[in-house]
């Protein structure tokens, strides 16, 4: 369970617990925590929901891919980034070049219930949102299998073992 450039990259659809549990990944393997999504909204001084009002969907797609460019080529990290990241290709190519990748993995059901009142989630704001998350994990799922190392249910207990697991076998890797 080496981790590539000592990266550990985490993808999943909103909800899974990106930012959240890399967090507390970081913490455990005393690693740097970086989230895509609040590093582009630094830089931009805007909320995602207001990019994707004002400029569309394909803009916001164009910075994200901007940001995810310089944050993956950083080593040592710990790094969520944005459930749609995976959409386009060269960020998935940067992904799998540049570090080893978690999919934190959710129905939609379970992630309906855990968002359902999260109104910072422009892809969610329609008339039917558990809809459109299904439709998201549809045509998603097969993109964040396709470049996982590894594949965990985000239910907390389920990350904290692979979290334990990993730190076990970085501390070993080290020779402590």
């Amino acid at each position: 369970m080496q981790l590539h450039r000592g990266n550990l990259f985490l993808v999943g659809l909103p909800g899974t617990g990106k930012t959240t549990l890399g967090r507390q990944l970081a913490r455990r393997l005393e690693k740097p925590f970086l989230d895509a999504d609040t590093e582009l909204e630094a830089r931009l001084g805007v909320s995602i929901p207001t990019v994707f009002e004002i400029e569309g969907e394909a803009i916001f797609r164009d910075r994200e891919e901007a940001v995810l460019a310089e944050l993956t080529a950083v080593t040592g990290v710990i790094l969520a980034t944005g459930g749609g990241a995976v959409i386009r290709p060269a960020n998935r190519e940067r992904l799998k070049a540049n570090g080893s990748i978690l999919y934190l993995h959710a129905t939609p059901q379970m992630l309906w219930h855990r968002v359902r009142h999260n109104r910072h989630r422009p892809l969610l704001n329609t008339a039917d949102p558990l809809g459109r998350l299904v439709e998201l994990y549809e045509f998603r799922d097969p993109l964040y299998r396709e470049i996982a190392d590894w594949i965990v249910e985000s239910e907390r207990e389920h990350v904290a073992r692979f979290a334990a697991t990993l730190e076990h076998e970085q501390r070993n890797a080290l020779g402590a």
